[in-house]
């Protein structure tokens, strides 16, 4: 009842292993290259997105370094304008 029913896995042909000398190899007509292509194009896809996130990230904690950098360069400033008086 609880157990995944599993798709049946299609039968892959057999690849020779018998070259002709007189003749170049022929390309195997067994499976496609387009599953691959398409798993590298989604890493690439990640690869950029992480990317751009940790960028924004890093650019967000710039901002706010130098907002508090100021902040406190007034305050300090604010502060020993008040003991002068």
């Amino acid at each position: 009842m609880f157990r995944p029913k599993l798709p049946d896995t299609p039968h892959v042909p057999s690849i020779t292993t018998h070259i002709p000398q007189d003749h170049a190899p022929a390309p195997s007509a067994g499976r496609s290259i387009a599953p691959f292509v398409g798993v590298g194009a989604g890493a690439v896809a990640a690869v950029v997105v992480v990317g751009v996130v940790l960028t924004a990230l890093l650019a967000a904690v710039a901002v706010s370094a130098v907002s508090v950098a100021i902040a406190a360069v007034v305050l300090r400033s604010l502060a020993t304008g008040a003991n002068r008086r």
